[in-house]
């Protein structure tokens, strides 16, 4: 078992079937020692886990736990681009966290710490990233959060 799986179990965590795409882009894009993983929203069974907007139906917990499902999701991408073998991973570079709030809302560096926290708890050190948390008036499907990564890979 790979270091990476051997921590996904530790943590009780089961990486989905990746999502199809439902419009006209790639799940994810390696160039050289890169892998750019389209934004994932979370969803489970093919349909979306939470839904609406942070300040309003959405509270914070809420849009951590999405946060977390969306990175989740990223991994499930980046384990089919690497074909099966996260161990490739050497580094998180980036994540961009995308959320959907009313205009009064401002924790959105505390909402996507759900997606920030996933990634250093499955890859250690080379989970830490630098990152974008930014706020919009909606995102796909009436989601909250949207995560899109980048990774540096062996």
């Amino acid at each position: 078992m790979s270091k990476v799986d051997a921590r996904l179990a530790e943590l009780g965590l089961v990486l989905p079937e990746p999502a199809n795409p439902v419009a006209n882009y790639m799940p994810s894009r390696r160039s050289g020692r890169l892998l750019v993983v389209s934004g994932q929203v979370p969803i489970e069974g093919g349909r979306p886990t939470y839904q609406g907007l942070l300040g309003d139906t959405v509270d914070l917990a809420t849009g951590q736990a999405a946060a977390r499902l969306c990175a989740v999701n990223v991994l499930a991408q980046a384990r089919a681009a690497l074909d099966g073998d996260l161990d490739r991973i050497t580094a998180c570079l980036r994540l961009g966290v995308f959320v959907a709030a009313v205009g009064a809302f401002t924790q959105h560096p505390e909402v996507a710490n759900g997606a920030s926290d996933l990634m250093v708890e499955v890859l250690g050190e080379a989970g830490r990233h630098a990152r974008a948390a930014v706020g919009c008036s909606s995102l796909p499907r009436g989601v909250p959060v949207e995560v899109e990564a980048m990774f540096e890979i062996a």
